[in-house]
């Protein structure tokens, strides 16, 4: 069965694309222009994600995510004109899967769509997650690349696992500190920034910076999810 997008958004232009996009690729559409609207279908068609315009006409959008994200099953993606970083944390940090900022790259947009939709359908936490070459294996804390292991430190790994927990999703540099970090090492976001240069050292060589775990200005990071 194809899966129930919600487009909510009060240009009627942004939702002709955004239908016909995911039209093309097969998903089934339903369309609100308000939150109003957006709240009574969600209600009564139980979408499997929602792709959520912020400037809506009688409520801010940010409002709605805790909404959507208390209904079980429903992937939150964020995509709005917004781009200030304290707006992106803050939908993240209120339940949303995933930021994508206006004008956008339909073909970037299902990736994320589909990586969010897998996430939230998979009935259980993934053990070993592969990306490419790199393989990421939770259980056994074992890290591989090109099927070589790749020695990690605890810090490095901790990151790194966080990141495959929630691959091809954005997380927020103070959700990766307090659960790398806690609140007695006093964390910075320095510490994070040099444990990620390491970990894209010993990943990504000789790929291009970037091609492993992906940095969201300001935001975060997210280990990509494309091979």
């Amino acid at each position: 069965m194809s899966a129930k997008i919600l487009v909510v958004d009060d240009d009627a232009a942004i939702r002709r694309l955004l239908r016909n996009t995911l039209l093309r690729v097969g998903y089934v559409v339903l369309e609100a222009g308000d939150a109003k609207d957006a709240l009574r279908q969600t209600a009564v068609e139980q979408p499997d994600a929602v792709l959520l315009d912020l400037g809506l006409p009688d409520r801010d959008g940010l409002s709605l995510i805790p909404q959507f994200h208390a209904r079980p099953g429903i992937a939150v993606l964020v995509v709005s004109a917004r781009e200030a970083v304290d707006e992106k944390v803050a939908a993240l940090d209120l339940g949303a899967v995933d930021f994508v900022t206006k004008p956008f790259d339909t073909d970037e947009l299902l990736a994320r769509l589909r990586v969010a939709l897998r996430h939230q359908m998979a009935s259980e936490p993934q053990k070993i997650v592969q990306r490419g070459q790199l393989s990421i294996d939770l259980d056994r804390r074992i890290v591989s690349r090109d099927g070589a292991e790749v020695h990690l430190t605890r810090k490095e790994y901790d990151v790194l696992a966080v990141l495959a927990k929630h691959i091809g999703r954005v997380v927020t540099h103070d959700r990766l500190l307090d659960t790398c970090w806690g609140a007695d090492e006093d964390p910075r976001v320095e510490y994070l920034r040099i444990v990620v240069r390491n970990l894209r050292q010993k990943l990504e060589a000789p790929a291009p910076v970037g091609s492993v775990i992906a940095n969201e200005l300001g935001v975060g990071y997210r280990l990509r999810a494309d091979a």
